[in-house]
């Protein structure tokens, strides 16, 4: 998942003048004035048109050859309307087919873009130009890579609550069940993965803890969890399964995580002096760096969410540096968090150094949080109006430019960052680009972004200009590799029932294409009529034509 973050020479080669992509501030006055002026033109050439025919109206003789017309409309039979409307309709439908494939070929309308293109010119109108990054083809990945990505990996939440004191209590309190089946069916494999080896039986207790991950019935996992702790109270993995899941408060799972940090210590050194001895011993040495790292991440996580947040830090920290390999479990997004929550903003731009490469996998927190942090530097001083009229800095081009690029690698966090959408629970498990992860990202860090003053009003005004920038078809990608088509069905797997999923946003039709269909239709429905009804369809254009005599008499 790499990206072309080329974002910094374009801007700068811009000038403090030029306008940024997908910017969309109020106008001024005189704006509104000209805006109103333009698109009141076409009524004024209309209302004129009516004047120049009523002050002809002699000279051209308009009740003489609107008589004229109306005795050849009356002369004429119902199979030449029937002729008139069938080929209008086959027109029209012709246009309306045309349409359609060229607006899912190219993403625009045809009669739209020559009517900007060729037609605005000539009646004095201009069309405003957009001012596009630097294009990032050289720094994306090959296709041949592309094809080996797996989209839609599912991820384990670096932010995931805990299921007795949060998830539990928020089921007591709405009757909700903010966890799916599928979603704890993934913690469940997640945790036979890090918890348990082969070397189990080796340990009663241990093989009974193997039974209680595998059971999906949380009363006989605390059971189960129990009855490791009388075989042997020093049982590290017992600990961690009650203090996920019978803990009701964070001082509760905090109590049990420290039992368990003290039990998975004293395991953790005795497997390091056996690990060379055979395979069996390490596969044991992994299982119970495992349960180490889980068990310090977690206790960081409580002294997070108790208000300790400079011990939580330093135990992430630590924990980074002891253990590199196990960089994907992702601490270092805790550690972000963490930081903004102090407000460290230099330690987040060094921890983003390091992690916002090219060749590192992305995330709405990475890409997000870059996004904050150029965003802060302009947004308390930032005025749509006054960008409209001056133009953008170099700094405020770059913030612009740093949340296309967030919105595109995840389109659906702004709607809950600006509260368009109500967030919910985050799941245990996310969905890069997908809802899922922009429920856990915006979940965590929406205070960070409310904290830092303009953020949110500077992300409303450009987080949209995003979806004229991407190519279109969705096929293609701008900043990322193209956006994966699965992502709504997994996040309606991960995500609860009575949350609406967000869809990526798709291109509505063009007017046009509304427009010939309804002309297409509305004329194949008139010859038929014509055809099934012909007296009628004659009365009725007789009609027409002396309402149309008797209004144009009366002027």
């Amino acid at each position: 998942m790499a990206d072309g973050d080329g974002l910094g020479e374009p801007a700068a080669a811009a000038g403090s003048r030029a306008p940024a992509p997908g910017l969309s501030p109020p106008l001024g006055w005189r704006e509104r004035l000209r805006a109103g002026l333009a698109g009141t033109g076409a009524s004024l050439w209309f209302v004129a048109g009516l004047g120049l025919l009523y002050a002809l109206r002699v000279p051209l003789r308009l009740y003489e050859n609107l008589a004229a017309v109306t005795v050849f409309l009356n002369s004429l039979t119902p199979r030449f309307y029937v002729a008139l409307t069938g080929t209008s309709s086959l027109i029209s439908g012709l246009i309306f087919i045309f349409e359609w494939w060229y607006f899912h070929k190219h993403g625009t309308s045809f009669i739209e873009q020559v009517s900007v293109s060729h037609l605005r010119p000539l009646m004095g109108g201009t069309e405003s130009s957009i001012s596009e990054p630097g294009s990032p083809s050289n720094n994306r990945e090959s296709e041949t890579s592309r094809q080996n990505l797996s989209e839609c990996k599912v991820w384990r939440n670096p932010l995931n609550l805990f299921r007795g004191a949060e998830y539990r209590r928020y089921t007591w309190v709405t009757g909700k069940e903010p966890l799916t089946y599928y979603d704890m069916n993934l913690s469940a494999q997640d945790h036979q993965t890090f918890f348990t080896c082969d070397t189990d039986f080796l340990r009663p207790s241990d093989t009974v803890m193997q039974k209680a991950w595998k059971e999906r019935n949380p009363p006989a996992r605390i059971k189960a969890a129990y009855q490791a702790l009388e075989l042997n109270n020093d049982c590290a993995t017992a600990y961690v399964l009650l203090a996920e899941e019978e803990a009701t408060t964070i001082v509760d799972a905090e109590r049990l995580f420290k039992q368990a940090l003290k039990a998975g210590e004293t395991i953790y050194r005795r497997s390091q002096q056996c690990q060379h001895q055979s395979p069996q011993h390490e596969a044991q040495l992994r299982r119970d760096t495992n349960v180490l790292v889980y068990v310090k991440r977690r206790l960081a996580m409580c002294a997070r969410k108790l208000g300790r947040i400079r011990e939580a830090v330093k135990i992430m920290r630590d924990l980074m540096k002891e253990f590199p390999p196990l960089s994907m479990l992702n601490i270092h997004e805790n550690l972000l968090e963490s930081l903004l929550e102090l407000q460290a903003y230099a330690d987040v731009q060094a921890v983003l150094a390091k992690y916002d490469d090219i060749s590192l996998p992305k995330s709405a927190a990475i890409c997000y949080t870059a996004a904050l942090l150029k965003t802060r530097t302009v947004s308390d001083k930032f005025s749509p109006e006054t960008a409209s009229r001056r133009g953008l800095s170099t700094a405020e081009i770059n913030a612009v430019e740093a949340i296309h690029r967030a919105v595109e690698f995840n389109p659906h966090v702004p709607k809950y960052l600006l509260e368009m959408k109500s967030l919910i629970l985050p799941p245990e498990h996310i969905l890069k680009r997908g809802d899922s992860e922009a429920v856990a990202y915006a979940f965590c860090h929406l205070q960070h972004w409310k904290r830092v003053e303009g953020a949110l009003n500077l992300l409303q005004c450009t987080w949209e200009g995003t979806f004229r920038m991407i190519p279109y078809p969705l096929e293609k990608g701008h900043l990322f590799y193209p956006y994966p088509s699965c992502t709504e069905t997994a996040d309606r797997e991960l995500l609860p029932t009575f949350h609406h999923v967000s869809v990526y946003p798709k291109k509505e039709l063009p007017f046009f294409i509304h427009f010939t269909a309804g002309l297409c239709s509305s004329t194949a429905m008139i010859a038929l009529l014509t055809h099934q009804f012909p007296e009628i369809m004659g009365v009725l254009a007789k009609a027409v034509s002396m309402i149309s005599r008797t209004c144009l008499e009366y002027l």
